[in-house]
């Protein structure tokens, strides 16, 4: 990564939190050797929290909302210029469907003029073809 800003999507967020999930080693080191700016959209943040409470509870919720308070995870909110191009998003990906997280995170992406995204997802965000670059970086 070289020091540049990454942006996180769910995935890799909640992995590094629930030691019983399948990729929580690599989301663990993918964090543990990240150099520059962890980014997380406010959107991801609300799906974060909401999946943190159906699953492992308020001990690693409360972990989550420590990072966020310290400053290792940077909470980028949307702007209102970011919505509508999350709505075209939505509305080109359809058929994956995309849906206003994913969407937020590409919009910010551009905005910001980030290319690597921290995502177990790989279906969605390989597809997508944003506007300042080909592809995304996928990582872990």
């Amino acid at each position: 990564m070289g020091g540049s800003a990454l942006l996180i999507d769910t995935g890799p967020v909640y992995a590094a939190l629930d030691r019983r999930d399948a990729h929580h080693r690599a989301c663990v080191r993918l964090f543990e050797e990240a150099e520059g700016a962890l980014i997380v959209p406010q959107t991801v943040v609300t799906e974060i929290a909401y999946f943190i409470a159906r699953g492992p509870g308020a001990e690693v919720e409360t972990a989550f909302l420590g990072d966020l308070a310290q400053g290792t995870l940077i909470p980028e909110a949307v702007e209102p210029g970011d919505w509508i191009r999350i709505a075209e998003l939505v509305w080109r990906y359809q058929d994956l469907p995309l849906g206003t997280v994913d969407a937020s995170i590409v919009a910010i992406a551009e905005r910001l003029a980030i290319t690597t995204v921290a995502t177990l997802d790989r279906a969605h965000f390989g597809a997508i073809r944003p506007r300042h670059v080909d592809t995304f970086d996928l990582i872990p």
